[in-house]
């Protein structure tokens, strides 16, 4: 396993202990006020603990090999349970805080004592900060020396960039929440707490419809970048014997796993031998550049004419 998946799903599980942590937190203090809308809190925090099993599953079916059913293996399948996930702090948290917000404001309800809240946001600030935290160190550890929102765009790993992203949200979301409660008490306002909650709404669906984009276009199959294309043409016109290449074909099927397909005509002067030796070449010289291309398939064409046809020796890899 690599460091970078290592860093990807301890930061995963860090995401899952801390959303357990905070609901359980929030159901204490459900449990001593009686308030629905920390219980519903809690059954959100939950909602976001199952998002991160979501994401591990992914993970771990992505790794599977590949078999007789599945010949390029099933890395796509992250992509699928990132789409659910995105789903569902679309539907359930982005949903839940604006309904909650709608009904605060519709009956607001003054805050008589707000310190079971102000426990609770505590600790959950600090436990969704160390969730944060080890998000961001494994983001750090794949972006590079990248731009974080240039990283965020171009990332084509969901463990990294949705729970990235979920913990941003739920930290500022807490800020929000906190502030709803605080200032909503200090001026006896409850409605401030309503137009907090339906603030969080809005917060979480952003990032659902921004979450949902990403991983469309890696399901539907998504290519790599115009740099990395122009890599890959630079590397097949420089090998000895290449005459035309087309444009590079390509499509992530994983974070790390990309299928790419050329169309190369070679000089006629070389023999089927030459030509599977300098396909090896090609092959060797693009995976020094470019490892995460798995599987490079190369249909080779030779500018022999036989019987007023050109010769067309397709080998693959």
């Amino acid at each position: 396993m690599s460091a970078s998946a290592s860093s990807s799903k301890f930061a995963i599980y860090g995401a899952i202990g801390a959303n357990v942590a905070i609901a359980v937190s929030k159901f204490v203090a459900a449990g001593f006020t009686g308030s629905s809308a920390m219980l519903s809190e809690g059954i959100h925090s939950l909602v976001d603990s199952g998002n991160g099993v979501l994401i591990l599953y992914g993970v771990r079916q992505a790794e599977r090999p590949a078999d007789a059913h599945h010949p390029f293996g099933r890395s796509k399948e992250l992509y699928f349970w990132a789409l659910i996930v995105a789903v569902l702090v679309f539907a359930v948290g982005g949903g839940m805080s604006f309904y909650e917000g709608i009904e605060h404001l519709k009956h607001p309800a003054p805050i008589t004592d707000p310190t079971w809240n102000y426990v609770v946001l505590g600790l959950s600030l600090v436990f969704e900060g160390i969730s944060c935290y080890l998000a961001f160190k494994a983001f750090n550890h794949e972006r590079g020396d990248q731009p974080f929102w240039a990283s965020i765009r171009s990332s084509k790993d969901p463990a990294v960039f949705a729970i990235l992203l979920e913990d941003l949200a739920a930290l500022l979301g807490l800020i929000i929440a906190l502030a709803g409660v605080f200032f909503g008490h200090l001026l006896e306002k409850p409605a401030l707490d309503g137009i907090a909650s339906i603030g969080i709404g809005l917060l979480l669906v952003s990032v659902a419809i921004f979450l949902i984009y990403k991983t469309k276009g890696l399901l539907v199959g998504e290519g790599v970048d115009d740099k990395t294309l122009a890599d890959l043409d630079r590397i097949v016109r420089a090998q000895p014997g290449v005459e035309r290449a087309g444009a590079p074909l390509t499509s992530y099927l994983g974070p790390k796993d990309i299928v790419l397909a050329l169309d190369v005509e070679f000089a006629s002067a070389l023999t089927a031998e030459e030509i599977e030796r300098a396909i090896d070449k090609m092959q060797d010289a693009i995976r020094a550049e470019h490892p995460e291309m798995k599987r490079i398939f190369v249909e080779a064409k030779s500018l022999t004419k036989r019987e007023g046809q050109p010769h067309v020796a397709p080998i693959s890899s």
